[in-house]
């Protein structure tokens, strides 16, 4: 067997491990306003904070705005990422756009453009360190985190070697310039709120 072709076949089967579990968690009573997602392996469950949801808002409509009503933005559904079993829900996902679903209803990592991620206490580590890591792997060109818990973002560009090799901090009420980017927007952020 190729490299390639092993690559190909560990990466059916961590779909068809994330499609197990995802179809046992639609199963369960999750609660009303929770997110799930699987992070190397493991699930998260999240509730959904009023703060973090506007924030996640205002991110999805700039980029609904520039973009106009046909782009491919979403919410928390669900996206495989490179890694051991990543079944992420992204807080703000932008795919490009001659993105297709695969036969399953699938999205394909290959067709993210932007990623954004709102901090929520419990799962700060993921998106700082496991999610950054599987989005620089699968090369996603630009990913925010906003942080309501420090008032500030952090904008990742230029994925190399699963990594990002270039950072930008912006604290809250400051715009980000994404102007440069795929997104080629800028972000206000003077109304980002706080926890």
């Amino acid at each position: 067997m190729t490299v390639l072709e092993d690559r190909i076949a560990m990466a059916d089967a961590n779909t068809q491990r994330l499609d197990e579990w995802f179809e046992r968690l639609e199963r369960m009573p999750v609660p009303e306003g929770f997110r799930v997602e699987i992070v190397g392996g493991s699930v998260h469950m999240t509730p959904q904070r009023a703060t973090h949801w506007e924030i996640i808002f205002q991110i999805a409509w700039a980029v609904r705005e520039r973009f106009g009503k046909s782009i491919k933005v979403f919410s928390d559904v669900r996206i495989d990422f490179p890694g051991h079993e990543n079944g992420f829900c992204p807080d703000v996902v932008k795919l490009r756009d001659s993105a297709e679903a695969d036969d399953e209803g699938h999205w394909r990592h290959e067709d993210v453009e932007f990623v954004a991620e709102v901090i929520s206490k419990g799962t700060a580590a993921n998106d700082y360190g496991p999610k950054k890591t599987a989005y620089a792997t699968a090369e996603v060109p630009v990913y925010l985190i906003a942080d309501p818990y420090q008032g500030r973002c952090y904008v990742h560009t230029d994925p190399k070697d699963g990594d990002y090799a270039t950072m930008t901090r912006v604290d809250f009420g400051t715009d980000i310039d994404l102007t440069g980017t795929v997104v080629d927007l800028t972000l206000t952020t003077d109304s980002f709120p706080r926890d």
